[in-house]
């Protein structure tokens, strides 16, 4: 396990950390930051390792205290040691719609990337392309997901062509489709020419890990940003299930069961073994590239960030694990450390996936293109009047399920979703009706819908319009949305 007690030489140059938590908020040029200090030598911008697992509920993370089994020593040491946000969400609970709005700071309807196999836009800034751009390299390891393709004919499943890479464009190791090109312990990704990687007898997570740590050995004469992207804990699609490494699973027999799975048919009965096996894994991994970044001098000025695509319902709310409006498909991992960011602190505002790259842009002393939706996250790290005034909403938009759309408050999860048309059909529709309504600080595990409850109109109605609101935000064309007049 990595602790990172070691921060001497960017302690040393404080001013990035400055620049980072500064009042605007908004991340300034390294040159503004540094005024009235012409003749110092500039600090070098800090490196940033961005690892993002897939499907993995934030309630696995122990240090969360919501959790008496699971083992995620590395990630808990993260969370004392830097800034993570306990309930952040993503925009879009689906693999790649998340993933897009993750590095373009955009909604998934902006992105284009709706749905599954429809392929991002490429005219958008992305979170390495404004990197690059500032003098970084951009560096990719792992899942991509997002380029136009389909599995099933084994069109764009593979190699991803550089016009496809949203501006990591230095070291590419990976492959679109993931979880078709590879297996838990065999598989193959792609260099940046198209040269096959293939691996055997050796497990997914270890591999990708090993990529990294030979980057990370490698001399580095700019700042770097790495993309480090697992699958696991998802399952493996063509199997059907969650594959821990081997003896893995056998550690988690009669496991704990979240409160939100209880009771509720699915399949979390087989799989939660399996998926804490991944989980504990995934934690070693993070371990791996803290220790690596501590030995070749780099943790000091490394931003290191562990997030999480969506959650995981195992089956309890629709057919999957995810592609509902309820925690454990939205709810993710949001933590930080690093220059800047070591500051020992949870926060419980909502945040959302969106807000990632406005961040780590204002960490590096970059401003954020205006045309991203996200926030930079860093005032409400200390600001008190930041976080007073900061609106505590993430806006949800959800497909293939269904067509809906959601807001997340302090309080509540409301729903609404056009029952008329597939959720692969359209990005969007005009005619929405209420579909769900939790009250959170009541009823946490989400077991009662009180949508068209007589008593929770007024409350329904409140929600009713901060949805449209954030609609509207997003670009989206004005929508009726239907009260509900029967209690499910």
């Amino acid at each position: 396990m990595v602790n990172g007690t070691s921060r001497r030489s960017f302690l040393k140059a404080s001013a990035l950390s400055g620049l980072a938590l500064g009042a605007t908020g908004a991340g300034a040029p390294l040159a503004e930051s540094q005024a009235g200090a012409a003749q110092a030598e500039p600090a070098r911008r800090p490196n940033i390792v961005l690892y993002c697992s897939d499907q993995l509920r934030t309630d696995f993370i122990g240090a969360y205290n919501e959790n008496s089994m699971t083992r995620t020593p590395n990630l808990d040491a993260m969370v004392r040691r830097g800034s993570s946000f306990k309930y952040a969400v993503t925009n879009q609970p689906l693999c790649s719609p998340s993933r897009a709005c993750m590095i373009t700071g955009r909604y998934a309807t902006e992105t284009g990337e709706w749905k599954l196999g429809v392929g991002m836009r490429d005219d958008l800034p992305s979170l390495a392309s404004v990197l690059r751009e500032n003098g970084y390299s951009a560096n990719f390891i792992g899942k991509w997901h997002l380029m136009k393709g389909d599995w099933k004919t084994r069109t764009g499943y593979g190699w991803v062509p550089p016009e496809h890479r949203y501006g990591f464009l230095d070291l590419w190791e990976g492959a679109n489709e993931f979880e078709h090109t590879t297996h838990p312990y065999y598989g193959t990704i792609w260099d940046s020419d198209g040269k096959e990687i293939t691996y055997k007898d050796e497990y997914r997570v270890d591999f990708i890990t090993g990529r990294a740590v030979d980057f990370l050995k490698q001399p580095h004469d700019k700042p770097f940003l790495l993309y480090v992207s697992q699958l696991e804990p998802h399952q493996q699609n063509d199997l059907g299930r969650m594959v821990a490494p081997n003896g893995y699973a056998e550690r988690y027999k009669n496991p704990w069961v979240p409160a939100d799975l209880r009771g509720l048919p699915g399949d979390w009965q087989e799989q939660l073994p399996d998926y804490y096996g991944c989980t504990e894994k995934i934690d070693e991994s993070v371990g791996t590239i803290l220790k690596t970044l501590e030995e070749q001098n780099l943790l000091d000025n490394t931003i290191v960030v562990f997030i999480s695509d969506h959650g995981c319902q195992f089956k309890t709310r629709n057919t999957e694990y995810k592609r509902s409006p309820h925690d454990a498909s939205i709810r993710i991992p949001f933590i930080f450390q690093g220059p800047g960011l070591d500051r020992s602190v949870v926060r419980d505002e909502i945040v959302s996936m969106i807000d990632l790259t406005p961040t780590l842009l204002a960490a590096a002393g970059i401003a954020a293109p205006a045309s991203m939706k996200g926030r930079n996250v860093l005032p409400l790290l200390d600001a008190r009047d930041a976080r007073d005034g900061w609106e505590n909403v993430a806006y949800i938009q959800i497909s293939e399920s269904m067509t809906a759309r959601a807001v997340r408050t302090r309080e509540w999860c409301y729903c609404v979703a056009d029952r008329s048309m597939k959720g692969t059909e359209a990005p969007a529709s005009t005619q929405y009706e209420e579909y769900q309504m939790y009250n959170l600080a009541d009823d946490p595990a989400e077991q009662v819908n009180l949508i068209a409850r007589q008593e929770y109109r007024e409350d329904a109605a409140k929600l009713r319009a901060l949805l449209k609101k954030k609609m509207a935000e997003a670009g989206e064309d004005p929508a009726e949305i239907v009260p509900a007049h029967l209690y499910p």
